[in-house]
């Protein structure tokens, strides 16, 4: 029987402490995937499949891609609904000589790229949210939160168990987390709407937990300044950030107060009639053809995000309805844009980190006509 050789036990140590994720392995200039991994990512990404030395007497199946090529093939398997850990080097082979003429290069997962927790542009769309979403269940009460870590974005609500798949189908979220005690009962949901969840434990949503792990992520004594928070919200919320921390190794993403929605606060459309309206996705499950591709006429990322939300989230208060923002969307449905209003739209810096996080004035100047402030 072939031993193993130091670079291998060290990958398979590395890999069974990430069981349901592809593990690229950083080797050089490559990452490189070895034995189901291989074969699961050469099939999803259509490049060679080959092999490298044996064990247990078997050939190694392996297959890799270019480090400078990587989000690229990122993007088409998180697409295709598997989660990868990424593996790096943590020192150079020439640190590793110095350990020992045997001793194998350091490495580490430093994150989990899941489609909830994308960060990079090249792997978002900067046209639509995309939302990392849990639902929290304590006795009989739920709640679901959800945020956009490339944003900022951090939402909780309550809601009835009646009125969770209508609230998912509106937010369309990326990626579901639910604790193993409520999976079974939320089964029929999560299959009509064709989501399927990552299970977390039931630590992740105790709510006593969960606090602390807000108010660490805040820098707060204490959460009473951001509002009142049930226990089904915390549990929601605080699973959010658990994976958060489990996905980013540590590095928690700049996220702003959680903002305490309300189902009553919102028109009420069910999963069925959202489908059939063809609000934001078209009966094929694409944008082209919808409502939103219709009317969005926005230049810049934080204007069609905007757009975006107030389509699949219609308003029932008046005020907002009818306030500062209204006027301008009566304003700009009415009148063409003048060019260096556009132009100025245009100029936006949406792309940089900081207006990603706290693009809120960049959102108001794509919406507000040229004299208006956000």
């Amino acid at each position: 029987m072939t031993a193993v050789t130091p670079m291998m036990a060290q990958y398979l140590e590395i890999k069974a402490a990430h069981p349901d994720a592809l593990l690229f392995y950083r080797m050089g200039d490559f990452y490189e995937l070895f034995f189901d991994d291989a074969a699961a990512a050469a099939e999803a990404l259509d490049i060679a499949l080959t092999k490298r030395g044996k064990h247990a007497g078997e050939d190694i199946p392996m297959c890799g891609v270019p480090v400078h090529a990587a989000e690229g093939y990122l993007l088409t398997l998180i697409r295709k609904g598997f989660r990868v850990a990424v593996c790096e080097q943590m020192e150079s082979p020439a640190e590793a000589k110095k350990r020992g003429h045997k001793s194998v290069v350091k490495r580490d997962v430093v994150r989990l790229v899941t489609p909830g927790t994308l960060t990079e542009e090249s792997l978002l769309e900067a046209r639509r949210h995309n939302y990392l979403a849990a639902l929290g269940k304590v006795r009989d009460d739920w709640a679901l939160s959800w945020a956009d870590i490339s944003t900022g974005a951090f939402h909780v609500m309550t809601l009835s168990r009646a009125r969770i798949g209508a609230e998912l189908a509106r937010l369309a979220p990326s990626e579901l987390l639910v604790s193993d005690a409520v999976e079974e009962d939320l089964r029929e949901v999560l299959t009509d709407l064709g989501v399927l969840p990552t299970v977390l434990g039931r630590a992740s949503f105790d709510s006593t937990g969960a606090e602390g792990r807000l108010c660490t992520l805040f820098r707060v004594q204490t959460l009473s300044g951001f509002g009142t928070f049930d226990r089904a919200e915390l549990g929601a919320m605080g699973a959010l950030v658990d994976y958060l921390d489990i996905t980013q190794k540590g590095r928690l993403p700049l996220l702003r107060p959680p903002q305490k929605d309300a189902v009553s606060r919102l028109l009420q459309i069910d999963a069925a009639t959202r489908r059939n309206l063809e609000l934001t996705q078209s009966m094929n499950g694409g944008r082209q053809g919808s409502l939103l591709s219709v009317i969005d006429r926005t230049v810049t990322p934080g204007g069609a995000r905007l757009l975006e939300r107030r389509v699949s989230s219609p308003s029932r208060e008046l005020p907002v309805i009818v306030g500062p923002t209204g006027g301008a969307w009566t304003w700009a449905i009415r009148k063409p844009l003048p060019l260096p209003c556009v132009t100025a739209c245009a100029a936006c810096p949406t792309s940089t980190a900081r207006s990603r996080a706290w693009g809120w004035t960049a959102v108001a100047r794509a919406t507000l006509p040229p004299c208006a402030t956000p």
